[in-house]
Order: C-alpha cells, then sequence, then structure tokens
C-alpha cells in the first residue's frame, strides 16, 4: 500500500468510504433502505478488519452518533482505522465538529453540500473560523464539494490541510445542503472533467470522492481514469457495499495498485 502525508497524518492512498454504512446509496430509497439493513454494526466493523487487513489505514465517516459508535467498538475491540470526519448537514456545523473532536477523529472536513449550499448563498462568513477550530483542537482540517468552484474558492480564502473533490455534482445543493434520495441525479462527465483540472492547481492534497458515480461506472474504467489524475500527494476514497460483491475491497486496491504503478 502507497501512502501520503496530510498535516502529521500518514494516510493510504485507498480510503475506506462509509456512505453505503449509513444508508447513502445515491439509487433510490430502495436501496438506501436494502444498505441501511444489510450494515448492522457487525457486519460495518468486519469490513473494518478487511479493510485494515489489507494495508488501508483510513476511513472517512459521518460526524454522527451512528458511525462514532461503531468506531467506538471497533476500537475498543482492538481496530486501528484512523477516522477523518465528515460534518453533517442535519447537525451545524459546530456540533459537526464537536463530534469529530471527542469520537477521536484525527481529522475533520466541512460536509460538501454544506459548502456548496453556503457558496451558492454567499454564506462563508463562518467557514473560516470552523477550519481554525478544527487545527486548534490538533485534527488536520479540510472542506469537501461537488462544486469545483467552491474549491477554487476555498483555495483563494482558507487555510486548510486538505480537499475533498467530488467528481460528480449530481444535484443542485443551492435551496438545502442535505442530499434527497427520492431527487434525481445526474452524473455527467462534463463535471468529472471539470474537477479533474480544478484538482490540478489546488496546492493541498486532495481526495478524490464518486469516482464510481455512486456504482454507475465500471470500475476498472473509474480507477484508471482517477489514478491517471491523481496527483503524488493525493489519495482516493471509495465506499463498497460488499453484498454485492464480497472481495470488492481487494479488487479495488488491486486495481489502483495496478493503474497507480503504470
Amino acid at each position: 500500500m502507497d501512502f501520503i502525508k496530510i498535516g502529521n497524518l500518514k494516510i493510504s492512498r485507498l480510503i475506506l468510504g462509509s456512505n453505503p454504512f449509513s444508508g447513502f446509496s445515491h439509487q433510490g430509497p430502495n436501496r438506501d433502505m436494502e444498505m441501511m439493513r444489510y450494515y448492522t454494526c457487525n457486519r460495518i466493523k468486519e469490513v473494518l478488519r478487511e479493510a485494515e487487513k489489507i494495508g488501508i489505514n483510513t476511513i472517512i465517516g459521518r460526524a454522527d452518533h451512528h458511525i462514532m459508535r461503531v468506531l467506538m467498538e471497533y476500537w475498543d475491540e482492538g481496530g486501528n482505522l484512523q477516522w477523518i470526519a465528515q460534518t453533517c448537514p442535519e447537525l451545524t456545523i459546530e456540533k459537526g465538529i464537536y463530534n469529530a473532536i471527542i469520537g477521536g477523529a484525527k481529522g475533520c472536513f466541512i460536509h460538501g453540500g454544506v459548502m456548496d449550499f453556503l457558496f451558492a448563498n454567499n454564506r462563508l462568513e463562518e467557514i473560516p473560523l470552523a477550519i481554525e477550530k478544527i487545527k486548534k483542537a490538533g485534527l488536520i482540517a479540510g472542506v469537501a464539494a461537488h462544486n469545483p468552484e467552491v474549491l477554487l474558492w476555498a483555495e483563494k480564502n482558507l487555510d486548510v490541510d486538505f480537499y475533498m473533490c467530488s467528481y460528480y455534482n449530481p444535484s443542485l445543493r443551492d435551496k438545502d445542503p442535505e442530499h434527497k434520495s427520492n431527487v434525481t441525479e445526474r452524473f455527467r462527465k462534463e463535471d468529472r472533467d471539470r474537477m479533474v483540472e480544478v484538482i490540478k492547481i489546488l496546492k493541498k492534497p486532495a481526495i478524490h470522492y464518486k469516482i464510481m458515480a455512486a456504482g454507475r461506472n465500471n470500475p476498472e474504467e473509474a480507477i484508471s481514469f482517477a489514478a491517471k489524475h491523481m496527483r503524488p500527494q493525493d489519495a482516493v476514497c471509495i465506499g463498497v457495499f460488499i453484498k454485492d460483491k464480497p472481495y470488492i475491497l481487494q479488487e479495488n486496491l488491486s486495481l489502483l495498485q495496478k493503474y497507480l504503478a503504470s
């Protein structure tokens, strides 16, 4: 496994995502419920242990009580994955950061839907203070976005340690920062192309995410594209639904290693 450095953290270039653990399929309400029913606490911990076994050392997950509880059990049972926390749009930014700090996270970033929403409504004045609060607590700090223009704003106005860069901007967040599972989402090639162009000019490490278009892309094509556009300081975050494919973690890692090497 290759690693990058963000702040003082050593981070595997393949990071485990957790949208499926929280029932965010981006494939509709029925699929959301299927993921929530499947991913019991024990099954989530099985995935965490498997990720650790193959060399992944980092998980990105929501700063909510569900993920905090699962990670607490996993760590108490000897697990060693480090947690980078994502604030939650249903909570205030301050509460999300608080949960990350007390929950043992090593890093925290502002949710992409929240950043998109605040950017669209010219309400980003609280973000610099939020980043400062994360850093003062000793965590690495970042922001996420589905809209590349948000990252260009952040590059000019924030002192972050890393960026979370979504390949797709599937639904507008100008009216509501939260994801709505009954809304039609669009995963457009031009969004992906625009995001990787913006990533080129970001001065800090980028974590590429939603590279699979929530299961719509062919894994080999998606991972080869990501590997081609990952700079030496970048990583990629991929969530998995092992009910569909039990060995998907190992397959993702093999493909990433193959294409990074080439």
